[in-house]
């Protein structure tokens, strides 16, 4: 049995990205205010609060969008997933990039131990560093589909039927199915070995 075509959405970021590569500014326009929110909650907490002393996760993913856009005649369309993660890279190498810039500060002042603190403490913070960890090392088990898919779920929001045009699936429902067997492998991966 033929799987159905799907139509292409003349929205669609394909589409747009063509556009955008032929010099239509709206499609650029169309992809900035698509992506940013996804990507300003993929990349929430990736920047510590240490190193947001020059920069906040917003203008991280604001700069990394222009810079990537700016050249999106370079970029070479590999599927409705792939502008997804050539996105996520940009915003990854601008986090690391300010990670950089504030390993190269002077080392600040001692505090007084009798000041207590809003922020997390270092065993806090490695706990959460260990779980992404976790996380990162289990998305790395997953096909490049699923993978594409959960972090388009999870961390970005994407409806089932964004996903669904993004992985080439028939349907909504189809998406969801997907992205419910992946998760569960997720789950399974995360689980350290003593407690499965």
């Amino acid at each position: 049995m033929a799987m159905p075509q799907l139509q292409m959405d003349p929205e669609s970021s394909i589409e747009l990205v063509h556009r955008a590569q032929a010099g239509d500014a709206s499609a650029l326009d169309r992809l900035l205010t698509r992506y940013r929110p996804r990507l300003q909650r993929w990349a929430s907490g990736r920047l510590p609060r240490y190193a947001r002393v020059f920069a906040d996760t917003e203008d991280l993913v604001q700069d990394a969008l222009i810079g990537t856009f700016k050249n999106i005649s370079a970029f070479e369309h590999r599927g409705e997933w792939a502008l997804q993660a050539y996105l996520r890279r940009a915003v990854t190498n601008r986090v690391r990039d300010e990670l950089r810039k504030h390993s190269s500060l002077p080392p600040r002042e001692e505090m007084q131990d009798n000041v207590s603190s809003a922020e997390p403490s270092p065993l806090e913070t490695a706990l959460g560093k260990e779980t992404l960890a976790r996380y990162d090392q289990a998305l790395a088990t997953l096909s490049d589909v699923e993978r594409e898919a959960v972090i388009a779920r999870i961390e970005l929001g994407c409806s089932f039927e964004e996903i669904a045009a993004m992985v080439e699936k028939p349907s909504a429902d189809a998406a969801r199915m997907m992205v419910a067997r992946a998760l569960n492998k997720l789950a399974r991966s995360m689980t350290p070995a003593s407690s499965a």
